[in-house]
């Protein structure tokens, strides 16, 4: 995949959200299930990175998905990954830290972008 097909397949987070909001496209959040607790975009699927592979089948591959993770790295791994399997698929630039800068909401209405494992002890 070229740099420039690649770079294609980024949308910035107030495109992706008029696409979220018209119905126009799906969104999976990628993250781990502790980051998901913490804050979330409404209306996301919740498919970690390492599971995607055997709940790939869980994506409407009739229509566009946005990927989603905290900054858009692992969200970018799998963007590829569903490219490359036939799917429309686009990641969040910038991933939720981006989507918070630019103002977007969040759910819980309190909600924050999880940046380290909690304590579980």
């Amino acid at each position: 995949m070229t740099d420039q097909t690649t770079d294609q397949a980024e949308l910035a987070p107030g495109r992706a959200a008029e696409m979220l909001e018209s119905g126009d496209a799906q969104l999976v959040d990628v993250r781990e299930a502790y980051e998901w607790e913490a804050g979330r975009v409404e209306g996301a699927s919740h498919i970690p990175l390492a599971t995607l592979p055997a709940r790939a089948t869980e994506i409407d591959s009739e229509r566009p998905v946005i990927l989603q993770c905290r900054t858009g790295a692992r969200s970018r791994m799998a963007t590829d990954a569903l490219r490359a399997s036939g799917y429309d698929a686009y990641n969040l630039e910038g991933g939720l830290e981006r989507w918070v800068e630019d103002g977007l909401p969040l759910t819980p209405t309190d909600g924050t972008v999880a940046t380290a494992r909690p304590d579980n002890s």
